[in-house]
């Protein structure tokens, strides 16, 4: 926390003079609180920067599926939420604030290089274990230097005399950790998708490295202003002392025979009454933070769930294209326009229909969030007829394609169909017990082909819980294994099947939009004359075949699957474009109603329960409810976690229904606790001795306030 005694602070510091010789000169806003609001913004821009695009790149890059990614995610985050308790600890007990931030951000460099590096194929690191160690280093530093930052900062300026200096520097500390955060969501998703590097439509490397840099930028800004820093020594950390205090206690209670009042009264042959009554008045508040966790568990799939739902939902707003990682900038923009709002409008009619207090705020807060699951299990609700239909188990799916230049005759069984040029017939439920022989004849004879000259009769193979594409050629009848499933960006999918006279040709497909060629291949295999699934952007194409222009206008949705027909027969060249999976038709902005009603909830339960945390804190105990605070986030995330990893549900929206109710549950508890709870009123002399920290606390309504640092100080 900012120090308190200012005499302690002039004697920490070797070039200051005495108290009197300050309290007669007019004392100078101090220069080097500049070089830690840079520090500040660059490092936001690097955590933001790196977590906003980390659910794609766990997705897309390294093949998680999206219950890993949440899982991967949220540990991430619980980490880094755990891990300022480690911070505190050093920074105050043997450190020092000054070299535990140096030190721990040199760790928290060396993760987002080690991040980057493993982002980039070239460099040949294993890219799942390596983004794993860099996430983790990530973890360490951010999480370390949380509790040290904007303390340090406040350690610059002499108190009482600059109280009002510190309360500005707060408001400027604040407003570069929203625009370092705001800046970095917008842009790294740009990079992400703008950028393409190593023969991908994406560059995460780049998305990466950016923030590494931004990183390293901080440490050199952090140590260029050394010379003009203040520095205090480490004193003893006051989470050590309730823990031993508390350890005491409870050693006693069991060992001694004697009878006390409260079990902490066991610690008095050692700690004074003072201490024992401070800590019985904060475990008081702390019994309120139990339910806590759960709003977090809420509030960060932010950055996994909802993002992983925006991917799947159309971005395009006019000629521009919003990513679903972008939608995470809603949250900090909503955040500034509604504290003042909040405080301005919404606070003052709450208070005339009586509701006043904190925990009653907090309580409506938790409610919002519920709500805001609620509205996202509406959207998932409408958004569910637009997925993929995936073969599931007990069935399969079977698809006929025909590149030849003339109708055929086609009987899988008890089905029965024509099949047109370039044209494909479907059936998505076959029934099948692990691999089911299907009889079927094909009459091409029609086509004057002498492959086709007779009619075909065979027998296909369909596989459990599979997809299967069979293809007529011009010399050949070739099946592959096809999938059907949306790309995890959210960009179009597509394939090439190519039907070719001579199997020695190569056939060179290519792709076009107004800026040039976006995508091209070669087919060159003699049989299988079909490419992969390759993922573009969507947009309006040209097609190509051998140079010469077959398809113009065609459209490449995002969500869309599609298998471009087509074969180079002499005098019947032809291209043809099927839709095997319908894109995304409803559009991200359906999203917004969710990202209003969490911040809501997120200004009303965030701030106000730091709020009354704090005001109803024992003045030496207000740095055990900051840590706590951070490590009901921790836990929060650790929630999330578990209950991704068990994979109860099958369906998307049973989940975000569950959050829901546990939420809404979570708050009537809250609400009953609330009712047996007795506000502390602070003595007069207490609130003037920590005026300074009140206006801090309180001038922190801004984004970070909640989401960011959860306080950090």
């Amino acid at each position: 926390m900012t120090a308190r005694n200012s005499g302690q602070d002039i004697q920490d510091h070797p070039n200051s003079e005495n108290d009197a010789e300050i309290d007669e000169k007019k004392l100078k806003y101090p220069k080097s609180v500049f070089f830690i609001i840079s520090n500040e913004f660059c490092e936001r821009f690097s955590f933001y920067g790196m977590r906003t695009v980390l659910t794609l790149y766990l997705v897309q890059s390294l093949k998680y599926d999206d219950s890993t990614t949440t899982v991967i995610y949220h540990a991430f985050t619980m980490l880094a939420y755990f891990f300022p308790l480690l911070g505190a600890m050093l920074a105050d007990s043997w450190l020092g604030k000054f070299r535990t931030i140096f030190y721990l951000s040199i760790i928290y460099a060396a993760g987002q290089i080690l991040l980057a590096l493993a982002a980039a194929p070239p460099i040949g690191l294993s890219p799942r274990e390596f983004s794993m160690l860099g996430l983790v280093l990530i973890a360490i530093g951010t999480g370390g230097i949380k509790p040290c930052v904007s303390a340090f900062g406040g350690d610059q300026f002499i108190l009482p005399q600059q109280e009002r200096y510190l309360s500005t520097f707060f408001s400027i500390f604040y407003f570069s950790i929203n625009f370092g955060s705001l800046i970095s969501s917008f842009l790294t998703p740009e990079l992400r998708r703008g950028v393409k590097c190593f023969g991908e439509n994406s560059c995460y490397s780049l998305a990466f490295m950016v923030p590494a840099v931004l990183m390293t930028i901080s440490i050199v800004i952090f140590v260029l202003g050394r010379p003009l820093y203040r520095i205090t020594k480490p004193k003893d950390n006051v989470i050590v002392q309730v823990s031993k205090c508390i350890s005491h206690a409870i050693y006693n209670k069991v060992t001694s025979k004697k009878k006390r009042d409260h079990w902490l009264d066991y610690a008095d042959d050692q700690y004074d009454k003072t201490m024992i009554s401070d800590i019985r008045d904060t475990l008081q508040v702390l019994i309120l933070f139990i339910p806590i966790p759960i709003f977090w568990a809420l509030f960060d799939q932010q950055g996994s769930r909802w993002t992983l739902q925006a991917a799947r939902m159309n971005g395009e707003i006019g000629s521009w294209l919003l990513q679903p990682d972008q939608m995470q900038v809603i949250n900090p923009l909503l955040v500034l326009a509604f504290i003042p709002l909040f405080e301005a409008c919404i606070y003052p009619l709450m208070a005339k229909i009586g509701i006043r207090s904190p925990l009653r705020k907090l309580t409506i807060g938790g409610l919002l969030a519920a709500l805001a699951f609620v509205v996202s299990a509406i959207v998932e609700y409408q958004l569910e007829p637009t997925y993929a239909v995936l073969p599931t188990q007990g069935g399969a799916q079977v698809r006929f394609f025909n590149t030849l230049n003339c109708n055929g005759n086609v009987t899988l069984e008890d089905n029965n169909f024509d099949l047109p040029p370039m044209e494909m017939w479907v059936n998505k439920s076959i029934s099948v017990n692990e691999i089911r022989e299907m009889n079927f004849t094909a009459d091409f004879t029609r086509c004057k082909i002498p492959k086709w000259n007779d009619i075909l009769t065979g027998k296909i193979n369909v596989s459990e819980a599979k997809a299967t594409s069979w293809v007529f050629m011009q010399n050949d009848f070739v099946y592959y294994e096809d999938s059907v499933q949306k790309s995890s960006s959210g960009n179009p999918l597509i394939r090439v099947v190519l039907s070719k006279d001579n199997l020695d040709e190569e056939i060179a497909f290519e792709i076009y939009d107004d800026n040039g060629r976006v995508f091209n291949t070669t087919v060159k295999d003699p049989r299988i004359t079909m490419t992969d699934l390759n993922e573009t952007v969507p947009g309006m194409y040209d097609i190509h075949l051998n140079g010469k222009k077959m398809l113009s206008g065609v459209p490449l949705k995002l969500g869309g699957v599609y298998t471009f027909v087509g074969n180079t027969i002499p005098g019947y060249t032809n291209l043809s474009v099927i839709q095997i999976t319908e894109p995304n038709t409803m559009h991200v902005l359906w999203m917004i109603p969710q990202y209003v009603l969490i911040t809501m909830g997120e200004v009303m339960f965030s701030v106000t329960g730091l709020e009354f945390a704090f005001t109803q804190a024992p003045s030496s105990m207000k740095s055990i409810l900051q840590a706590t605070w951070q490590l009901t986030v921790a836990v929060g995330n650790l929630i999330v976690l578990i209950i991704a990893e068990a994979k109860i549900f099958d369906r998307q929206i049973f989940e975000f229904l569950l959050f829901a109710g546990l939420m809404a549950v979570d708050m009537i508890l809250f609400a009953i606790m609330a009712q047996f709870y007795r506000y502390i009123v602070t003595p007069e002399e207490e609130v003037a001795s920590d005026d300074i920290h009140m206006k801090e606390e309180r001038g922190i309504l801004n984004k970070s306030y909640q989401d960011d640092e959860k306080r950090t100080d």
